[in-house]
């Protein structure tokens, strides 16, 4: 690890290394993290909120993992065109219409399961809202790449978000569970609209810290600001990784919630998953105040093999106390990943494209979530809560392989035009030069 020297964007003297002190002194950062907060919360309530009130109402796990499912496809489809749609007209524009859908949207589907509706109008009214759930995360992370640029302190920012997410986790499954079981099944959808609703809307109003706009061209797709983000190469094969890194996610949510009614504790499941969430958290904040020296594509190898490895061991726990320690040790190895992965948006995409860049990885989680619920919850009724395991041991292995195939893809070619860590070695060490990445 290597001491560094940056200078505070407050203008305080300088620092030997990037910190979250640091980074929190960024002006009028704390006006949009606070609101952002609040208004990305409810995602990480969504889904096992739907599970809990349709496993109620139904009976199956099988039947509100897929309910879950749509919802979650239906994001992992529809929010990357948000997010271009952020970046072309402004975040406002799209996000007030888009929670005020959201929240209509979880109050019918909570209706309809409530009065015992036909199942097909439970799935239809996952669409709508799994497709309008506010994406705050990538729209915080746009606002910190505008802010601070080509700045060593955008990897901490990188950092910071990762943790916020793994904290939201930590909190959001254990709220909707303690509501849900607590209060009444239908509780935490319930809140999750209310946040959605009121923390967007504040959000939304935070104007002065908006990105600019930027306009995209008609030509110039090798540049990669028109057409998708997709089109650029190393976007595909972190939304891979992601999409591995739900399965965890998901497959988590599902089979702790059987595992502990089988083992006669329910009420175990939010604080299981949130021993596994902590764990994410706490390798999330000593990532990000350590100066790597190693470039970002190799630690991204080196930390989802970690996770895989210990994917694979979830199955294989015989009672709440192992599989405990399992799941802290699985969340440990997640935040590099996922911090790593959004470190590397920034070399691989330009300005113009980050908030559809940012929803694309985080719609891949969704998307990985989703199919993790799904099958999970399918296996858990078959065969018992130990068969849901193998759901994110195959997720994360598949996803190995493919980032080990195609790792030359997530290194900027030269001869390009642009700023990011990658440029500087993936130290983040300085403003370097970026390259774009590989557009097919």
């Amino acid at each position: 690890m290597e001491s560094t020297v940056t200078v505070d964007p407050s203008g305080d003297r300088p620092t030997k290394r990037p910190g979250y002190g640091q980074l929190l002194r960024t002006p009028k950062a704390w006006t949009f993290l606070l609101p952002g907060f609040a208004a990305r919360l409810p995602f990480a309530m969504l889904t096992i909120s739907l599970v809990l009130l349709v496993q109620h109402t139904t009976g199956s796990y099988g039947v509100a993992g897929a309910v879950a499912a749509v919802a979650g496809v239906s994001m992992a489809l529809l929010a990357p065109q948000a997010g271009k749609l952020a970046d072309r007209f402004g975040q406002r524009a799209v996000l007030v219409p888009g929670v005020l859908l959201h929240s209509a949207a979880v109050a019918l589907l909570t209706v309809l399961a409530l009065t015992d509706a036909p199942l097909w109008t439970l799935f239809a009214a996952a669409v709508p809202t799994g497709a309008s759930v506010p994406q705050i995360g990538p729209m915080v992370r746009s606002r910190w790449a505008a802010r601070l640029g080509d700045t060593p302190l955008a990897g901490t920012a990188a950092a910071f978000e990762s943790v916020t997410d793994e904290l939201t986790f930590v909190l959001g499954p254990v709220i909707a569970t303690a509501l849900c079981t607590g209060v009444h099944p239908a509780a935490g959808l319930a809140a999750e609209g209310a946040l959605s609703l009121l923390g967007g809307l504040l959000f939304a109003a935070q104007r002065s810290t908006q990105p600019e706009v930027t306009p995209r061209p008609a030509a110039g797709r090798a540049s990669g600001t028109s057409g998708s983000a997709l089109s650029i190469t190393g976007v595909r094969v972190l939304a891979v990784a992601f999409l591995g890194i739900g399965t965890v996610f998901g497959g988590l949510q599902v089979s702790l919630t059987a595992f502990a009614e089988e083992a006669g504790h329910p009420g175990m499941n939010g604080l299981l998953y949130g021993i596994f969430a902590a764990g994410n958290t706490l390798a999330g904040i000593v990532y990000g105040v350590v100066a790597w020296s190693a470039p970002p594509q190799r630690r991204l190898l080196v930390g989802y093999a970690a996770l895989a490895v210990t994917a694979s061991t979830l199955w294989a726990m015989p009672s709440l106390a192992p599989l405990a320690v399992a799941g802290l040790l699985t969340g440990l190895c997640v935040a590099p990943a996922l911090i790593t992965g959004y470190t590397l948006i920034d070399s691989l995409v330009p300005p113009g494209a980050r908030t559809e860049s940012f929803t694309w990885l985080t719609g891949a989680v969704a998307l990985g979530q989703a199919g993790a619920v799904t099958a999970s919850g399918a296996l858990a009724d078959a065969f018992g809560a130990r068969a849901g395991f193998a759901v994110p041991l195959g997720g994360t292995v598949l996803a190995l392989a493919v980032l080990v195939a195609l790792r030359s893809r997530l290194v900027p070619r030269a001869g390009g035009t642009g700023h990011g860590p990658v440029a500087s070695g993936g130290t983040g060490r300085g403003i370097g030069h970026r390259t774009p990445a590989a557009v097919d």
